[in-house]
């Protein structure tokens, strides 16, 4: 069968590699070994292929004859587009070589360090999906499962896929194309998976699945809402990451590399991919775990919902969602706004006044400075909240537009208004914020919410899942009104269905004065010393309670300052984007930018003093090889990961000393994105194995580097010793 490879890509050479040149790659490639996974039959297969391209391109006839072959097709692409299919395919077996049964899984081997990952699959394929298959081609020869069993090449073959696939999906995911990236690394995953081997592989397929979920979250739910099927799918994904994590700020590991604070930054971006409806029915679900972070995005996604909806209930429900979240942090004025689109007004204006957000207080007064009280400013300050901080927040409501007026002249908020108690009867809601400040709810509650069943989930306790198993994530259905109350209820006046109610004119409302913290006058002893006692306990619980109330809402404060930033208040940059990964993934970007114009020696010496770094690194006793990839491409860079893999496989390292000095620089090709460099490299090495000391050279010498411009600068594409002085 062929195989499209040639010996100078064997090799790792450029057609005009010198003899030296071509001494020293062939001893390189000998000397590297794949994966330690690998059988020995597999790397003598590879052995084999490289040594007959080392013999064929030592002779100088066979060479002079190969690269007449070679130039004739590797230089003729004008010719081959106008070339029928069939004349194509002959042509290009011009650049491809002539390999026995026993040399294919060396060659998909060299395909594989040379980045041809979808050719390894094409070719590996078909003896995976038809094992019992036998084909006869002038160009593809396939064993029987029996021949592949009796060799022992099956297990290679599918180790070389599946690490082809393990490859191809981190290039795919450097790309940015995420659900491409996760096609391939499922692939290589169920391949292990069904045929049973090599679990080590397995988990680093498995690993990076894990750390690609958000960035597939993120693309799925980016796509038109007319793509249901994908973007259910990334639903699925981001119902299961909330499930490993325990929530939206649960502490579990999800394997995603993800901290809780780089979590939230993903869930504020992604909500802006998410309708009003699915936050409502996520957040919902996640608000029940007890969640205070899920609870506070609850009520964004109701009170969004209640407006555009027209559903006043739901903002009633947000309403009292804020209740248990006001015993741990101020959330007076979203407390105001719901009660003002419920048209409570005196509720509204008396529990603005408790707000410490000053900032918002300042415009809301100001805009009522002619006003007897805060309505006005408070109406205005409602819409401009509506339109800046809510709406921006989901998908089909980015250009909604809030209005007041066009929202209470709705004929079924105006029914659902008028079925409400007036405002001295819903001062009980309130009351349940703080005990001291306002009498304790009476039994006239309002009917049609049942404070005890629909917010126990709020209690310290355990969350509601039981055994382990969380419920659906859709389930809850949005809440239907309750029945009307027939009695002791405020109707609204004409003048209320276009605009909020407001206090009748020259009724100043009186301001509401914090109340004190006791009930009345404590019963002192009659001794010194009791009263000394009492008022030193009293003085320790205040101090108490005000540093564990100061360190409350500070935390809570946090994460409410992260996901919902004043309109004036420049919010936390996201730490993950798109474009920008929050985690290490296997292609991160260059130190080295692009520069304009040829390569200059300041340059050169730039880059290979790092690569030295680099190279000194990723052999050393860590084995850093994070950076490995900023600095090599293409052939080299896969012929150094084999270096280092065996090394580590076999507990060796090195340290090096090196000393650079630059002696040419030419820049090569009309494009200017291709240099050589060659440099006098001195380097001392000592060798390490399993801990101690075994040798130690000294070597200088003259490497040949070939540089690549790339977008993210200069990388080195293959290198060679010119010289051993």
């Amino acid at each position: 069968m062929r195989i499209p490879l040639d010996y100078y890509r064997i090799l790792g050479l450029p057609l005009a590699a010198s003899d030296e040149q071509l001494r020293q790659a062939y001893s390189d490639r000998i000397v590297q070994l794949p994966r330690r996974e690998y059988s020995i039959a597999a790397i003598s297969s590879r052995k084999q292929l490289i040594e007959e391209a080392y013999v064929v391109l030592s002779d100088s006839k066979q060479r002079s004859t190969y690269d007449q072959l070679y130039l004739a097709h590797a230089y003729a692409p004008d010719r081959a587009e106008n070339q029928t299919d069939n004349n194509q395919e002959q042509d290009a077996q011009g650049l491809s070589i002539e390999i026995t049964a026993d040399e294919l899984i060396g060659s998909m081997l060299i395909l594989q360090e040379l980045g041809e990952y979808e050719l390894v699959l094409k070719l590996g394929r078909p003896y995976l999906v038809n094992r019992n298959a036998a084909s006869s081609s002038k160009t593809t020869y396939h064993p029987t499962s029996q021949e592949l069993s009796e060799s022992s090449e099956l297990p290679d073959i599918i180790l070389t896929v599946a690490l082809a696939c393990l490859e191809l999906g981190r290039e795919q995911w450097q790309q940015g194309h995420y659900e491409n990236a996760a096609i391939s690394l499922e692939t290589g995953e169920q391949l292990l998976l069904r045929e049973r081997l090599f679990p080590n592989v397995q988990a680093e397929i498995t690993l990076d699945l894990y750390k690609l979920r958000p960035y597939r979250i993120l693309e799925l739910l980016a796509l038109p809402l007319e793509k249901t099927a994908e973007r259910r799918q990334g639903l699925k994904l981001l119902q299961n990451i909330l499930e490993d994590r325990g929530g939206i700020d649960g502490a579990r590991n999800d394997q995603s590399g993800l901290n809780i604070d780089d979590f939230l930054r993903f869930i504020q971006q992604l909500r802006n991919h998410l309708t009003v409806t699915e936050q409502h029915k996520i957040f919902e679900v996640e608000s029940k775990r007890p969640s205070a972070v899920g609870t506070y995005l609850t009520v964004y996604a109701l009170i969004a919902r209640g407006f555009t909806q027209r559903q006043p209930a739901l903002i009633r429900q947000a309403k009292l969602m804020l209740i248990p979240l006001a015993k741990r942090q101020d959330v007076h004025l979203e407390q105001s706004l719901c009660a003002l689109l419920l048209g409570q007004t005196e509720e509204a204006t008396r529990v603005l006044e408790l707000s410490q957000e000053y900032e918002a207080l300042a415009i809301i007064r100001e805009k009522s400075k002619d006003s007897p009280d805060l309505l006005p400013g408070l109406c205005l300050y409602s819409e401009q909240w509506l339109q800046k901080e809510v709406f921006p927040h989901f998908r089909d409501l980015a250009k909604q537009q809030a209005s007041l007026k066009v929202y209470f002249a709705d004929s079924k908020v105006q029914a659902y208004l008028e079925a409400l108690p007036n405002d001295a009867q819903a001062t009980n809601e309130w009351a349940v914020v703080n005990h001291q400040s306002f009498p304790e709810p009476q039994t006239n509650h309002i009917p049609e919410v049942d404070q005890e069943s629909e917010y126990s989930h709020f209690s310290s306790s355990a969350p509601v899942y039981g055994s382990g198993q969380a419920p659906e994530l859709f389930t809850p259905q949005p809440p239907t009104p309750a029945p009307e109350a027939k009695n002791d209820q405020k109707h609204v006046n004409n003048d209320a269905r276009v605009s909020p109610p407001v206090p009748p004119h020259g009724k100043r409302r009186k301001r509401r004065k914090l109340p004190d913290r006791g009930h009345g006058q404590p019963i002192f002893a009659n001794t010194l010393e009791a009263k000394t006692r009492l008022v030193w306990t009293v003085f320790a619980s205040l101090v108490g309670l005000l540093v564990f109330g100061l360190l409350v809402s500070t935390t809570f404060g946090l994460v409410k300052n992260l996901l919902f930033p004043r309109v004036s208040v420049l919010g936390v940059p996201l730490a993950i984007e798109l474009n920008q990964p929050p985690v290490v993934i296997p292609d991160p970007t260059t130190q080295e930018r692009s520069l304009e114009g040829p390569l200059t020696n300041d340059t050169a010496e730039q880059v290979i003093q790092n690569w030295l770094s680099t190279k000194a690194a990723a052999l050393g006793p860590n084995h850093e090889i994070g950076n490995l990839d900023q600095i090599l491409t293409g052939s080299a860079l896969s012929q150094w990961r084999l270096i280092i893999q065996q090394d580590i496989a076999d507990n060796r390292y090195r340290r090096y000393v090196h000393n650079l000095k630059v002696e040419l620089v030419n820049n090569v090709g009309i494009s200017q994105n291709h240099a050589v460099v060659e440099a006098q490299v001195n380097e001392v090495t000592d060798f390490y194995e399993s801990s101690q000391k075994k040798t130690s050279t000294q070597e200088n010498l003259l490497v040949r580097y070939n540089l690549i411009r790339t977008k993210d600068g200069w990388r080195i594409h293959n290198m060679s010793v010119v010289n051993n002085r």
